[in-house]
């Protein structure tokens, strides 16, 4: 109940945004807003916005940029009217002017903002961290690789054209961490994914753990069970670690959880590292950045994570960090050390306007 009263408010809020929006914009051109008919008008506007969100969700993203710069564009301007009473004969201040009246400054604006982010989530980067521990006996390279969202709003060939790149890394472990598929994937696409990633070569293999959307949880026809999509995994030679843990050579552990939205839950983390050589450098996976205290209280040493995608588009990114997430890049919890992924890709828009879509490889490094 209270979810739906908060939802209430925001799209009433939103509605009311529109409203004003299209008010403002109209009276840029001398247009008599305040009559009745034209009220109605934007009323009933308002209603056909919502409609064209549920239809194409791209649509949602344009008008929120476009609401958005519009206000930053109308506190810009008031405060250059009243700073700059004194220039309003001035040929600046008039040029200014008439670009402000044309109202194109909001749209062209979203135009090169959304240009710029359809560009940034077709370029994968390469991030680089290194974790230096006396836990180590030697060094090893290990990829991080997740929330790809196979096929679905970036094109497959990018993801396929950093796999040379890197193999050329010769990692000694690579991990999947979630997410590589989603709801609108399709089983083929599904197959054709880990097949893609099965291909990548390390000393030690190549280990996933189960993200949010793997699985179709949230829709109600799934394109593939659960049994075809871990039968998928195995046939690419990637090994599934579901709330399990393995050893790897001389002075790895390499745990991973069971997703955090999983509906049957999952094990706590005391739990999962039962029996397991605290001697170890441990590394925990677990698809989303949470319970970061329960893992340094469990002498863990690096955890791993995708899920945030950074905040994608900007400054959603900016909102989860100043709410105290843990959102992108590299963090502290005592002695543990937490990387989280933006992802090779993005969710929900084919735009990322904040962070870009990367793998990440982690220099794990002995001391002296």
């Amino acid at each position: 109940m209270y979810f739906l009263f908060i939802l209430g408010g925001m799209l009433l809020l939103l509605a009311v945004g529109f409203y004003w929006l299209m008010g403002r914009w109209l009276a840029l051109y001398g247009v008599p807003v305040k009559r009745g008919s034209l009220r109605l008008l934007r009323v009933g506007i308002v209603f056909l916005l919502f409609f064209l969100f549920w239809l194409w969700n791209l649509s949602a993203l344009i008008a929120l940029h476009l609401l958005g710069l519009f206000l930053l564009t109308e506190v810009v301007a008031l405060g250059v009217r009243l700073g700059g009473k004194r220039f309003r004969e001035r040929g600046w201040y008039r040029r200014l002017r008439r670009i402000y009246r044309s109202g194109l400054i909001a749209p062209l604006l979203t135009g090169l903002i959304l240009v710029f982010g359809v560009y940034n989530m077709s370029h994968i980067a390469r991030t680089e961290y290194t974790v230096v521990s006396d836990k180590l006996k030697e060094d090893y390279e290990l990829v991080l690789i997740t929330d790809t969202h196979y096929n679905t709003i970036q094109d497959p060939q990018v993801l396929k054209s950093k796999l040379a790149e890197i193999n050329e890394l010769r990692p000694d472990l690579v991990v999947l961490g979630g997410d590589i598929v989603e709801e609108n994937t399709s089983r083929a696409s599904m197959e054709e994914a880990f097949q893609v990633l099965g291909s990548l070569e390390s000393r030690y293999g190549i280990y996933y753990v189960y993200g949010n959307h793997d699985r179709q949880l949230y829709r109600g026809s799934r394109a593939y069970t659960q049994e075809e999509l871990a039968r998928a995994i195995e046939a690419g030679g990637i090994r599934i670690l579901q709330d399990a843990w393995v050893s790897l050579g001389p002075d790895l552990l390499l745990a991973g959880r069971e997703d955090h939205g999983a509906p049957w839950g999952r094990a706590p983390v005391d739990k999962l590292l039962e029996g397991a050589d605290r001697e170890r450098f441990l590394i925990v996976a677990d698809h989303q950045p949470l319970e970061a205290r329960e893992n340094a209280a469990q002498g863990v040493d690096l955890q791993i994570s995708g899920h945030t995608h950074a905040g994608q588009v900007f400054p959603a990114g900016c909102l989860m960090s100043l709410m105290g997430q843990l959102n992108y890049g590299e963090y502290e919890e005592g002695a543990l050390r937490i990387i989280v992924s933006s992802g090779v890709a993005g969710w929900g828009f084919p735009v990322r306007t904040q962070e870009t879509c990367e793998y990440v490889v982690i220099h794990l490094r002995k001391t002296g």
